[in-house]
C-alpha cells in the first residue's frame, strides 16, 4: 500500500487494516493502529510503520485509547516466503527467547548482521526489537485480561528480569504495568487464573481476530481428534501438547464479536514454565488462522463463478494450521490414502507411544509421540501396509535426527521437495504438511478424495440451481487458477462441501 492509500484507511477508522501497519503521528509522539477513534491527523503529520517495532525504534509510543498491540497479526507472513516473513513467524514462536538473535539468524541461513540489514531494510527494526515488541504485545495481552502477578507476567512475556519488563512497558504504552491493567475494562472483568487441583495455573484470554471469523475449524478438528491427546465438539476445542519447558495445555471455544468490528477466540491455557507462553499462543494463533485477511480472501473467491457462492454463504472460514510440525507429518503418512475415519482410528493406536501426563480436570491422558518416542517404538508401528511403516519409520528418524527441519521458518518450495526425498511421501502429502504447517495459502489437492467430492456437488448443484459454470465448463485444476493465490482456501470450501454432503447439516455458525 502506498501512503495515501494507507491514510484513506485511517480516515475510514477501516479495522481490516488493524496489525497490518500502524500510525505515527509527529505532533503527538504516538502511534495508532489504522481504526483509532481519535481524530485523522493531517498527512503532514503522518509516518505510516510496517510494524510497531519500527514505530518504538523511531521513538514513537503506543496510543493508550486504541492500544495498537491488541490486534491479530500482519497476514502477509503467511502469503510470503522470502527471508523477512519467516524470521517473523520464527520470532512469533518464540526463536529469539530460545536460541537469541544468533540462533534465528542459523535457522535461516544469514548470519546475524546480514539478517538485521535485511528486517530493518524492510520491516524499520531489527530481530531484536521485534522480538522485544513481540514480548510486549504478550505483556499487554497478559496485564489486560489475567490478574496473574507481573513478576508471573514478566517472564511468560519472556523477559528476562521485572526491570527490564517495567522498563519495555512504560516505554511502549507510557503507562507503568499497573496503570496499564488499571487502564483495562476487561481487567475488572476477568476470571484471572484458576489452579487445576494444585496443578498449573489456567489463564483465559481472548485471541483478537479480524471479521468475519467462520468457527468450521471446530468440526474440522472434531473430526480428526485423537482420543487421549485432543477432545473436540464443534464448539469446542482442547488439547495437550509438548513445549520446551513441559507439557502444555489450552482449550478453545468459537469466536465471539466483541463490538468495534472486532471479534476474538476466548481461549483458557496452562504451562509447565511461564516462558512457554508466547510460542503456545502463537500457536493457537497459527492453528485457528486468527491473522488471515478474511475479506481480501474471500472477494478474490468471489470473483469466480465456481467458487463465489460458496464463498458468500460461509464467509471467513479459515485455514487450520498446526500447533506441532512433526506431528503434522506424522498424520500426514498415516492419511495416506485412506479416510479421515480410518486415519484417525489408526492414530489413536499409535497415540499409544506418547507419555502419559495427568491433567486434572480433562479427559486428556497423554502427549501425541515425539519423533524419538516413533523412532525408538518397537516393529511395527502401525498394523496394515509395510509401506506406510517403514515410511513413518524413516521419517520419525529423520525428525529426532534434526535431518529434516519442517518447522514454521521454512520455505514452502523447499519444504515440499524435501518431503518428497522421503520414502513413502507423494505429493499429496508434501502438499498437505506445507499447508497445514506454513499455513500456506496457495496449495492445490487435486488428487484428494474430498476435494474431488466437493468439486462433483459444486458442479451439480450449479447445474440444479440453473446456474451452471459458464462454458465451457472449467476443469478443477482450471477453476483452482482462477483464485491464486488462496487456493488453500478454495479446498476447504471443497472439504467442506463434502463433509455437508456426509453430516447432511451445518457445521457451524459465522461471526460476521
Amino acid at each position: 500500500m502506498d501512503f495515501w492509500q494507507q491514510y484513506r484507511a485511517i480516515d475510514a477508522r477501516d479495522v481490516r487494516f488493524d496489525g497490518q501497519f500502524v500510525t505515527a503521528v509527529s505532533s503527538t509522539g504516538i502511534y495508532c493502529r489504522p481504526s483509532c477513534p481519535a481524530r485523522t491527523p493531517k498527512p503532514s503529520n503522518v509516518t505510516f510503520y510496517r510494524t510497531s517495532a519500527a514505530a518504538h525504534e523511531a521513538g514513537y509510543r503506543a496510543c493508550k485509547r486504541c492500544l495498537p498491540e491488541a490486534v491479530p497479526g500482519d497476514p502477509e507472513w503467511n502469503l510470503r516466503s522470502d527471508a523477512a516473513a519467516r524470521a517473523m513467524r520464527l520470532i512469533a514462536d518464540g526463536e529469539v527467547d530460545r536460541a537469541g538473535v544468533a540462533g534465528l539468524a542459523a535457522r535461516l541461513g544469514y548470519s546475524p548482521r546480514h539478517l538485521n540489514r535485511i528486517l530493518k531494510d524492510e520491516l524499520g527494526a531489527g530481530a531484536l526489537a521485534l522480538a522485544r515488541a513481540h514480548r510486549a504485545q504478550t505483556a499487554r495481552t497478559l496485564l489486560t485480561a489475567s490478574t496473574l502477578r507481573f513478576s508471573d507476567v514478566a517472564f511468560a512475556a519472556g523477559f528476562g528480569s521485572i526491570r527490564q519488563f517495567n522498563d519495555t512497558v512504560h516505554q511502549v504504552f507510557d503507562l507503568t504495568p499497573g496503570q496499564l491493567r488499571d487502564a483495562s475494562r476487561h481487567a475488572r472483568e476477568a476470571r484471572g487464573g484458576e489452579a487445576a487441583s494444585g496443578g498449573p495455573v489456567r489463564i483465559p484470554l481472548f485471541l483478537p481476530t479480524r471479521l468475519p471469523y467462520h468457527n468450521g475449524i471446530f468440526p474440522f478438528l472434531a473430526a480428526r481428534a485423537v482420543a487421549g491427546v485432543e477432545q473436540a465438539t464443534d464448539a469446542a476445542y482442547e488439547r495437550l501438547l509438548r513445549l520446551p519447558g513441559g507439557p502444555a495445555w489450552f482449550r478453545a471455544t468459537p469466536a465471539v464479536r466483541r463490538g468495534n468490528g472486532q471479534a476474538a477466540l476466548p481461549v483458557t491455557v496452562s504451562v509447565a514454565g511461564l516462558g512457554d507462553l508466547p510460542a503456545l499462543l502463537s500457536r493457537i494463533r497459527r492453528l485457528f488462522d486468527l491473522d488471515a485477511d478474511p475479506v481480501a480472501i474471500d472477494t478474490a473467491l468471489a470473483r469466480s463463478a465456481c467458487f463465489g457462492r460458496l464463498a458468500a454463504a460461509t464467509p471467513g472460514l479459515r485455514l487450520p494450521g498446526a500447533v506441532d510440525p512433526h506431528e503434522i507429518l506424522v498424520r500426514a503418512i498415516v492419511g495416506q490414502q485412506v479416510t479421515v475415519t480410518a486415519a484417525t482410528a489408526a492414530l489413536d493406536r499409535l497415540a499409544q507411544a506418547g507419555p502419559s501426563v495427568d491433567v486434572a480436570g480433562t479427559g486428556l491422558s497423554r502427549m501425541f509421540p515425539s519423533a524419538q518416542d516413533l523412532a525408538d517404538a518397537p516393529e511395527p508401528l502401525l498394523r496394515g501396509p509395510r509401506r506406510r511403516n517403514d515410511a513413518l519409520r524413516a521419517a520419525a528418524r529423520l525428525l529426532a535426527s534434526d535431518a529434516l527441519d519442517i518447522g514454521v521458518g521454512a520455505r514452502p518450495g523447499t519444504l515440499r521437495s524435501d518431503l518428497l526425498q522421503l520414502p513413502g511421501v507423494g505429493p499429496w502429502t508434501a502438499d498437505y504438511v506445507t499447508m497445514r504447517v506454513l499455513g500456506h495459502p496457495d496449495t492445490h489437492l487435486p488428487t484428494d478424495a474430498a476435494v474431488r467430492t466437493g468439486w462433483r456437488l459444486v458442479s451439480r448443484d450449479a447445474a440444479a440451481r440453473n446456474h451452471p459454470l459458464p462454458p465451457p465448463d472449467p476443469s478443477l485444476d482450471d477453476a483452482m487458477a482462477t483464485v491464486r493465490p488462496w487456493r488453500s482456501y478454495a479446498t476447504l470450501h471443497l472439504w467442506r462441501a463434502a463433509a455437508l454432503r456426509a453430516t447432511g447439516g451445518e457445521l457451524l455458525d459465522v461471526v460476521a
